[in-house]
């Protein structure tokens, strides 16, 4: 059971790539599909730790970023977090870990583990650990991987480029989870997630989960948002958990990363 946890936490994952055979002649070619629309979204698994039991796992993966989560709703409890970039190279994933709240000596290095995808459940390790899909990116207008760049004081917004440290909202059709961290140091300075809506300019979070105060876990959390899509922008303005005034700008990372 050990040896699952470090699985999911050091995000070992496993699913294949679509192939076809075309019989030309006496010859059989092997054809291999892309496959790294299909991951996109969200998935749920469930895991036993070995201090608190049964807790549940949701994965985001988004335009080449991803998050695994782990935490108990009902409980109020948060047990751990890993995700960074990844990339599929054949029937594999690659992924460039950038922070792990149970390991942050895994921190920068890359793990690459095969995959598979059979009828819409994702097998994951080598001990094949069953992810459920949630959602395929979709209804949410805010799916993708975005890092703070600005915030609004006193009635001007201040801008910045994101360096080392960093605070991420990666999201999926329907699930968020934002993650403030440090790749030079491996430093983890907190987290939170949970389900998102966004109807008629209204951005609304749902908390499932805070590593910093469970208390706030069943929180709803109502934003106006816009967004720019030539500048690869969201802002959002409303009340952040403690209620206090907010307004931020979130940049995708592929703009960033250009």
């Amino acid at each position: 059971m050990l040896l699952i946890m470090k699985s999911i936490f050091f995000f070992i994952i496993c699913t294949t790539s679509l192939m076809s055979l075309n019989v030309v002649g006496d010859e059989c070619e092997v054809e291999y599909f892309d496959m790294s629309q299909e991951l996109i979204g969200a998935w749920q698994s469930s895991i036993t730790t070995p201090d608190q039991g049964e807790m549940k796992a949701v994965m985001i993966m988004a335009d080449g970023y991803l998050s695994t989560s782990v935490f108990d709703p009902d409980r109020k409890l948060f047990y751990g977090t890993t995700g960074g970039a990844y990339k599929i190279v054949g029937n594999t994933i690659s992924q460039t870990v950038e922070f792990d709240t149970r390991d942050s000596t895994r921190v920068g290095q890359t793990i690459v583990l095969p995959f598979s995808l059979m009828d819409n459940k994702l097998l994951l390790g080598a001990e094949k650990i069953s992810w459920s899909r949630i959602d395929y990116g979709t209804p949410g207008a805010l799916a993708g991987p975005w890092l703070i760049t600005g915030r609004k004081r006193n009635g001007e917004i201040s801008s910045r480029i994101p360096g080392a440290r960093k605070t991420m909202k990666i999201l999926s059709g329907t699930r968020f989870q934002w993650i403030a961290y440090n790749t030079d140091t491996g430093e983890f300075f907190g987290t939170g997630g949970g389900t998102y809506t966004t109807v008629n300019g209204k951005y609304i979070e749902n908390i499932d989960f805070f590593s910093r105060d469970g208390s706030r876990v069943g929180a709803k959390l109502e934003f106006d948002y816009t967004l720019e899509l030539e500048k690869g922008e969201w802002h959002h303005s409303g009340l952040s958990s403690k209620g206090s005034p907010i307004y931020e700008v979130w940049t995708l990372r592929s703009i960033l990363d250009k």
